[in-house]
């Protein structure tokens, strides 16, 4: 299958736009609620010790001082990952949900992205599957699932949004 530019284009913006969406709210959960979101350095970290063969981050690794270029890695990561699953969802079903967005399509796709950090990242973490060894793991699975409806929720936003512009 063939990806046009203009394709290619339109996932990078609507998975950004989902993306900052997440990043928005966790601002605002952490400065009104106090809810911390993820640290990017730590993921920066991770993606790091990968090329170094080390798939999971120890706790001598979140231990050492931060390098300011493993935040900006982290930040990178993170929307790379973002637009990567707008690029998924049209992998899996076409490019029809970019002219004519349903919220259930996306919002469903959101909640289940979730599998990437109960599965892969929180592990890669140290937390655990699904955040088993975090002090709270309810609160932040709660989260996690609140952060990927965001996510599906910005999906449609972004591609309402191009309708708007008239750019599909």
């Amino acid at each position: 299958m063939e990806m046009p530019w203009t394709v290619i284009w339109q996932l990078a913006f609507v998975g950004a736009l989902a993306t900052a969406l997440i990043d928005v709210a966790a601002w605002g959960r952490e400065r009104w609620l106090g809810v911390r979101g993820p640290n990017w350095g730590f993921v920066g970290r991770w993606v790091l010790g990968l090329f170094q063969g080390r798939p999971v981050l120890s706790n001598e690794d979140k231990s050492r001082p931060s390098k300011p270029f493993e935040t900006a890695l982290g930040w990178v990561f993170h929307y790379a990952v973002g637009i990567a699953l707008a690029c998924g969802l049209w992998l899996g079903v076409g490019s029809g949900w970019l002219r004519e967005p349903t919220l259930g399509l996306t919002l469903g796709y959101g909640v289940l992205t979730v599998v990437l950090p109960f599965g892969l990242l929180q592990p890669a973490m140290g937390l655990g599957f699904a955040a088993s060894k975090t002090a709270a793991p309810w609160r932040a699975r709660i989260n996690s699932m609140i952060t990927h409806s965001l996510f599906g929720f910005g999906l449609f936003l972004g591609s309402m949004l191009l309708q708007v512009l008239s750019v599909s």
